[in-house]
């Protein structure tokens, strides 16, 4: 028998932990590869988890609710078919491993520190041997070390005050375990955690628990406007002809099709055109150099009751709009019946965000890290015009608002952008624009 263990995947770009929501198994039930072992739930996506081997579950290392960072283990497999020398092998690495992981500390499940743990102690000093851990074993985890501070109530390391130069050391040997994208995560979370200390609770209040989704979405949302400076622009468009062109479509597109053609799939088009156009708006920073995309993937914004989602059109220059309707249906569809997979959310470069559709005329938008850019479509309102003729007509007009990462982008280059998704909107009609 080998003992194979079962890590929390990445579930996404930029995703870096993951939340489990319900376990489909238990310690002893005997699995096939391939079947679903546990929910997950990320800021971008919920998903099953499967098995990579068929065998016996021996020991879930996480327990309902508890987020390890992406590469943490979450459960061991008993895998039949392994001989004796390569049960030993994988014991002494497993060993090994451990033996690096908590020298300072002692052993068993306690011990098994996630690199989300290890950089929360090192930023606030907590000595990990003091802390009693919720989770499976005693393992320590990051929401006992976030109640910790909370409450004040901190065990700090004795080494720090003994022995500076070692722990110096020793941290510095920790630190390098731990993923970048972690570190850049664990900030945030702390900051929101500690600005909601001392909010008073009133009779009839009603407390809401954060759920795990919630939780990572608040803290990709400070990272973005932690890291990179938001600016932000709007144009006006009058998108009459398009009004015109798509009611005339509509009802028979729907009867010939089976799903309907939105004023958004026009819009995620022109974006498309424009950013072929314009590819330094379909860039993301990157420390010391700035990565212009090759491909256009448009990440389009998807909300349900409690949550938010961005799965991607790929190469959507590329698409019709018939076939953009067909995607934006679809990943909506997926979205709200749980069924969106990993896959539906990578690789996004630009993303559009239909606000229009809940009555919104104009927002300000969090850029969606590490893209550089966002569009926000408001609703299309009758406004009275003036023309070129200095008369007074009722036209169908839109706000196109855009926030901009000002370290990637300067106002310039998204002003012409912004004038040319413009100039395609406008120009939208039956002599000049086919849906299919």
């Amino acid at each position: 028998m080998v003992i194979e263990q079962i890590k929390m995947p990445q579930l996404g770009e930029s995703v870096t932990e993951g939340t489990i929501s319900k376990w489909l198994v238990s310690v002893g039930d005997k699995v096939n590869k391939y079947d679903p072992l546990a929910e997950v739930m990320t800021d971008k996506v919920n998903a099953e988890i499967p098995s990579s081997f068929a065998g016996t579950i021996k020991e879930l290392i996480a327990e309902d609710g508890d987020t390890l960072a992406v590469g943490e283990i979450i459960c061991t497999i008993e895998v039949e078919g392994g001989n004796a020398e390569a049960a030993a092998v994988s014991e002494t690495k497993t060993e090994a491993a451990e033996t690096v992981a908590i020298t300072p500390v002692e052993q068993g499940n306690k011990a098994r520190y996630s690199p989300a743990v290890l950089k929360i102690s090192q930023e606030h000093g907590i000595d990990l041997t003091q802390v009693a851990g919720t989770g499976a074993g005693g393992r320590i985890t990051r929401k006992d070390l976030l109640k910790l501070i909370e409450s004040g109530n901190i065990p700090i390391e004795h080494s720090r005050k003994e022995a500076p130069k070692q722990l110096e050391v020793r941290l510095t040997a920790v630190q390098e375990t731990v993923p970048a994208a972690s570190t850049q995560s664990a900030a945030p979370v702390n900051k929101q955690a500690a600005a909601d200390v001392n909010i008073h609770v009133e009779v009839g209040d009603i407390e809401i628990p954060v759920t795990g989704i919630r939780k990572a979405i608040a803290a990709n949302m400070l990272r973005s406007k932690h890291e990179a400076p938001h600016a932000w622009t709007m144009i006006e468009v009058d998108a009459t002809n398009l009004v015109e062109y798509r009611n005339s479509l509509k009802d028979e597109f729907k009867k010939k099709e089976g799903f309907n053609l939105t004023f958004f799939a026009f819009f995620v088009k022109a974006v498309a055109l424009a950013l072929k156009e314009f590819p330094q708006i379909n860039s993301m920073w990157a420390g010391d150099k700035i990565i212009q995309k090759k491909d256009i993937n448009i990440s389009i914004a998807v909300a349900t009751d409690d949550a938010l989602f961005v799965p991607v059109i790929k190469q959507a220059d590329e698409k019709t709009i018939k076939g953009i309707a067909r995607e934006i249906s679809e990943l909506a569809v997926k979205v709200r019946s749980g069924k969106l997979r990993a896959e539906d959310m990578q690789g996004g470069t630009f993303t559009v965000n239909n606000t229009g559709s809940f009555g919104s005329v104009q927002s300000q938008g969090i850029i969606n890290y590490p893209q550089a850019a966002i569009l926000q479509v408001e609703s299309i309102i009758k406004r009275p015009v003036v023309m070129n003729n200095n008369m007074i007509a009722i036209r169908d007009m839109v706000n196109l608002c855009m926030s901009l990462d000002h370290r990637v982008l300067d106002g310039l280059i998204c002003g012409r952008f912004l004038q040319r998704v413009k100039e395609i909107l406008e120009n939208t009609s039956k002599s000049t624009t086919s849906i299919y």
